[in-house]
């Protein structure tokens, strides 16, 4: 059962206002309210007035003024201030997660982990702070010296989804501030109470090192207004986007058409491999919590697994059995494997993509019920399907956000195993599992995954911060989080210095006066 007095550890009111600029926030009451109810138990959990458009505008004219600040700070002073972002929401990591399960629906311990990933990355990011490196290289005139920098961009837009509420804004916003961007935050309508929550933590460290209005921005709003306005805006100069593939495209050519720079992660369609000689007792649970977990609602879900003919009962006797024990259920009870869908509109989803596949020859082994009464009040409980599919069903080849796992099978070797993986149009994660050496790198081998993840002997879903997080094809191709991600944040520009008193041109050109 939900606790109210976390609402009130977090300032989350019955009204909320829908923006932000970290400091300050909005009295607009004149657009439309947005009724949060959760999908555990289908209660009310507070109410959020819209931004309006007046409000988008007072928050990129702020953002823009705080940027001229906020680039003159060095990185590791502005490391500092994400230091300490990161303290604070250790103070705030039960409330928050908690509220992360209860207006999501994932798991608890999935909560509680989402606001350790938005800890990790502010880790990450103080250190990255002391990194944001250039290369010099040796130039073909004498006395002369070249070099490239980095310097930060502007305005930053996270469009973040409902399936992480608090940590893709984290994995953007914490890279992007040390980068010397400012932020705006436009978090998913069905989750805006953890995007409040957090704004309100992080004002108190904004406050105590007088960080001025502008560089941590929120704003709530609708899709059709607010959205439209910020993929139009040639004040932002970068939106990382995370969604569906339909939302990213459109996303991607609006700004595409005023030359702005966009991240994208959209949809996955991960496989796992089930080789003759993968290791099934490790296998089994990473499928299971792959193509469970968050009820199936992670961008990394597993949805595909491809077998050997050879292991094909064995393994689906596994998750027969390991399907029948699965706990349904409140997901703020830590005994419970799986939680709600998001809404009811997701359940609809989930039962057309079974009736489909049915209809184009699949057999439905497990699963698949629209769960009713007691404890399942919202409307929101499915059971995770098995099914048994061929990877060209029109309803394989698409992404269904819910926990809905293909059963594929394969009878020749790795190579055939690896064309059904890379015969979809997303490409996010992927995994195999096998002893062999050979089969192992031939999957991480330019002609294995086409994927922008690829796991040996782990699962599809989770990964951790240290790594640059995105995909290839139709997911988008843009990279979040670690490795050398900070880059796309950033601007790059290539030095020239003459330390001589001659004037000699590249490539030995001659112009004389």
């Amino acid at each position: 059962m939900f606790d109210q007095k976390i609402l009130q550890t977090l300032g989350i009111k019955p009204k909320n206002f829908g923006s932000s600029t970290g400091l300050k926030w909005s009295t607009t009451t004149s657009e439309k309210e947005l009724e949060i109810t959760s999908p555990v138990d289908g209660k009310l959990i507070a109410q959020v007035y819209q931004a309006s458009e007046a409000d988008y505008d007072r928050v990129i004219k702020t953002a823009e003024e705080a940027f001229k600040y906020w680039r003159t700070v060095p990185a590791p002073k502005r490391g500092e201030i994400v230091r300490q972002i990161g303290l604070k929401l250790r103070e705030f990591k039960e409330p928050l997660g908690t509220l992360v399960s209860y207006e999501m629906g994932k798991s608890l311990q999935e909560g509680w982990g989402e606001v350790q990933e938005m800890i990790d990355i502010c880790d990450f990011a103080v250190g990255q702070s002391r990194q944001l490196y250039g290369f010099t290289m040796h130039s073909e005139r004498p006395n002369h010296r070249m070099y490239d920098q980095y310097h930060p961009l502007g305005p930053v837009v996270t469009i973040s989804a409902f399936n992480f509420p608090v940590a893709v804004w984290a994995w953007n916003a914490m890279i992007a501030a040390v980068c010397g961007d400012v932020n705006i935050w436009k978090p998913a309508s069905k989750v805006p109470l953890t995007a409040i929550a957090v704004q309100n933590i992080i004002s108190e460290v904004l406050k105590e090192n007088k960080v001025p209005e502008g560089v941590f921005n929120l704003i709530i709003g609708k899709g059709s207004t607010i959205g439209e306005k910020i993929l139009n805006d040639n004040r932002i100069p970068l939106i990382s986007l995370t969604g569906s593939t339909n939302v990213g495209k459109h996303a991607g050519e609006v700004i595409a058409k005023r030359l702005g720079k966009y991240i994208l992660e959209l949809g996955g369609n991960n496989a796992i491999i089930l080789t003759p000689e993968a290791n099934l007792p490790m296998a089994i649970p990473a499928i299971v919590f792959g193509a469970v977990g968050t009820a199936g609602q992670r961008c990394t879900s597993t949805r595909r697994l491809i077998i050997h003919e050879s292991i094909y009962d064995k393994v689906r006797e596994s998750l027969l059995k390991a399907y029948s024990v699965l706990r349904i259920g409140d997901p703020l009870d830590q005994s419970n494997h799986v939680g709600p869908l998001i809404d009811k509109s997701a359940v609809e989803t989930f039962v057309e993509a079974l009736k489909k596949v049915q209809e184009e020859g699949g057999t439905i082994l497990s699963g698949g019920e629209v769960l009713m009464g007691a404890g399942y009040e919202s409307g929101c409980y499915v059971r995770p399907a098995l099914v048994e599919a061929e990877n060209h069903y029109e309803i394989v080849q698409e992404e269904t956000f819910a926990p809905i796992l293909y059963l594929i099978k394969y009878a020749g070797t790795v190579d055939e195993a690896i064309e059904l993986h890379n015969g979809v149009v997303q490409g996010l994660s992927s995994a195999i599992f096998t002893n062999n050496l050979l089969e192992a790198e031939t999957f991480l081998s330019h002609r294995g995954s086409d994927c922008g993840i690829a796991n040996v002997n782990i699962g599809t879903s989770g990964a951790e911060i240290g790594g640059a997080f995105g995909g290839e094809k139709e997911t988008g191709g843009g990279r979040e989080s670690g490795s050398d991600a900070w880059k796309a944040y950033m601007r790059r520009q290539t030095n020239t210095i003459n330390f001589g008193t001659e004037l000699p041109l590249a490539q030995g050109i001659k112009f004389e006066i």
